[in-house]
C-alpha cells in the first residue's frame, strides 16, 4: 500500500497533509550520494535527490518541495514546514513520520521514524479502526 493508494481511498473521508520539513540528507549536510552509500540509494531508491543543498530560505524550501512531490507523483497537495521547523520538531518527524491525528486534535496514530517505520499499511489499519470507531458513536 502506498500513500497514493492510501489517499486515494480515504480522500473524502480523511484528510492528507504531507509536509516537506528539512531536508534529511542534503550535500552540505549529512549527505548520501557518493560512494556505496550513493549507488545503494539509487538502486533502492531511483527517485531520490542526491543534489539537494539544504534550503536557506522559504522560497528554497518551497522550490526543493515541490521537486519532491513532482517526482514522488503523490498527486496530494504538499505542504511546506517553516524554517523554524516548528511541525518537524511537534512531531519528530524527521526523516519521515507518518502520523494519524482525530478530529478532535490527538494523535491517533504515530508511525516509528522512516524509513524503517515508514509503514502505510499500518497507517491504514489505524485510519480503518478510527473510522469504524467514528461511525459507531454515531
Amino acid at each position: 500500500m502506498s500513500l497514493r493508494e492510501l489517499y486515494q481511498n480515504y480522500n473524502g473521508r480523511v484528510q492528507f497533509l504531507p509536509i516537506y520539513i528539512r531536508e534529511a540528507h542534503p550535500v552540505d549536510g549529512w549527505w548520501m550520494g557518493g560512494g556505496v552509500m550513493g549507488k545503494l540509494v539509487k538502486k533502492y531508491s531511483p527517485n531520490a535527490a542526491l543534489d539537494v543543498y539544504d534550503p536557506r530560505t522559504i522560497e528554497e524550501r518551497r522550490a526543493v518541495a515541490g521537486q519532491c512531490a513532482t517526482t514522488l507523483q503523490y498527486g496530494i497537495r504538499t505542504y511546506v514546514d517553516e524554517m523554524d521547523d516548528a511541525v518537524s520538531k511537534a512531531y519528530a518527524a524527521k526523516p519521515t513520520r507518518l502520523y494519524l491525528v482525530g478530529l478532535d486534535g490527538h494523535v491517533v496514530y504515530a508511525a516509528g521514524l522512516g524509513p524503517y517505520g515508514f509503514k502505510p499499511d499500518e497507517l491504514k489499519k489505524a485510519i480503518d479502526a478510527y473510522l469504524l470507531a467514528q461511525q459507531e458513536e454515531i
